[in-house]
């Protein structure tokens, strides 16, 4: 065959693989959007109303939201780096079986300890499937993994964000405007139950397990396992760049989870807002943030995510800081959109830096490591606030205690600047 000739064939060979390739995202983005609409609408507002209905208190209430971060806390280093040794399709398949399976307990809960203990089964779903399908879009994306990690966040975070009006809307449906029914919340976790085995399928269609070697005889061993599993937690918790960007994030949501627990209490109890524009202040910094993720993660494959990093942690911290300083409306709104762009900067570029640190065979280790830590930071946000405002502030005047948090992003960005050495021709 002549030059010219398969000049052709190249191309044509090129342009399949790229068409796998996004045909693989598109499902992985299916996958990720029924997985998450599936859990919030097991989560917000249904668990709580079910919990409640069950006859637990306010505090009861808050530990069957809160045990599947728990779950998530403690799991999500062990299943990226379980996915590094057996392979993470394999492993994405057992997250994505907890999507599919759990709901289906919901069905025979009718006590409190039982919905309990249900959550904290069905916290394996995100404990595991979150990091390791990130390893998965980074090893698809190449080198749009910034713009790829960012699409897929967005249309995850829409999932979410449709999972918990919809399940408000069932629940009122359902019950006719009355006192819900143990039934009525069976009907709704059935659904969930639903969605879970749909995004099952879609990622048996997309993801085939037979295109993943699990290695060879010697490697299978339990003893071989456990080695590579003890070297794979060793070398990222060594790993003094992968610890300081997801440490980033961390503080990042660590804001994030002050923010979504107080701005609605500051602009209600404070302002003198109806609960409607305190929803639309949260919703115009989560539309921001879907909006321009992307765009975000365009530019750091680019032009590098370190110095996009580095500065938006401060695009972050100074409306934050704002935010209790000012009582109009139209103000309130534009600190909270800076703010959703600074997010979208931030959550842009710090998974894929951390991406670009590590060895192949190291990211679902790596993400394992980000994932853990991004649910500390978020799981601490609203209490760190909450004692910052009971100590240093009051019930009127949240100043201090979120310059104390801005604070907090500022340091972080700064021993970040520090830590970091460049990587990758990322500056």
């Amino acid at each position: 065959m002549s030059q010219s000739d398969s000049r052709p064939t190249n191309g044509s060979a090129a342009s399949a693989v790229q068409g796998s390739v996004v045909a693989t995202f598109n499902g992985l983005c299916a996958v990720g959007f029924l997985a998450r609409a599936s859990y919030g609408l097991a989560r917000t507002p249904v668990l709580a109303l079910f919990a409640a209905s069950l006859g637990a208190g306010p505090e009861a209430v808050g530990f069957a939201v809160a045990i599947s971060t728990v779950t998530g806390i403690f799991f999500k280093m062990p299943a990226g780096v379980l996915s590094d040794v057996i392979g993470r399709t394999r492993t994405l398949f057992m997250g994505l079986g907890f999507f599919a399976i759990v709901p289906f307990a919901y069905l025979f809960v009718s006590s409190y300890e039982a919905l309990v203990a249900v959550r904290f089964f069905h916290g394996f779903a995100t404990a595991i499937y979150g990091p390791v399908v990130m390893a998965v879009v980074v090893s698809v994306a190449g080198n749009k993994r910034g713009e790829m990690l960012s699409w897929f966040s967005s249309i995850t975070i829409l999932g979410t964000l449709i999972g918990a009006p919809l399940g408000g809307f069932l629940l009122t449906w359902l019950s006719g405007g009355q006192e819900p029914t143990l039934g009525n919340f069976h009907i709704i976790y059935g659904v969930v139950a639903v969605m879970g085995v749909a995004s099952l399928v879609i990622a048996l269609k997309v993801m085939p397990v037979s295109n993943e070697s699990p290695g060879d005889a010697d490697g299978r061993t339990l003893t071989a396992v456990w080695n590579k599993f003890r070297s794979g937690v060793t070398e990222i918790l060594m790993d003094r760049r992968v610890l300081l960007t997801s440490n980033m994030e961390g503080i990042q949501n660590l804001s994030v989870g002050a923010l979504e627990a107080f701005l609605p209490i500051y602009a209600v109890m404070v302002c003198g807002f109806s609960a409607f524009q305190a929803g639309l202040l949260w919703g115009v910094q989560m539309a921001t943030t879907v909006l321009t993720k992307p765009l975000m993660g365009r530019i750091s494959d680019r032009h590098g995510r370190q110095s996009l990093l580095f500065w938006g942690m401060f695009v972050c911290a100074i409306p934050f800081a704002l935010i209790p300083w000012f009582s109009s409306f139209s103000v309130l709104l534009l600190l909270s959109a800076i703010f959703g762009l600074g997010e979208a900067v931030v959550t842009s570029s710090a998974a894929a830096l951390v991406a670009d640190f590590c060895r192949e065979d190291q990211l679902g280790s790596a993400m394992g490591t980000f994932g853990t830590i991004f649910d500390v930071g978020h799981a601490s946000g609203p209490l760190i606030a909450g004692l910052l405002i009971g100590v240093v502030g009051s019930s009127t005047d949240y100043r201090i205690p979120f310059a104390i948090v801005a604070s907090l992003l500022i340091i972080a960005a700064i021993i970040f600047r520090k830590g970091v050495t460049n990587a990758h021709g990322n500056n």
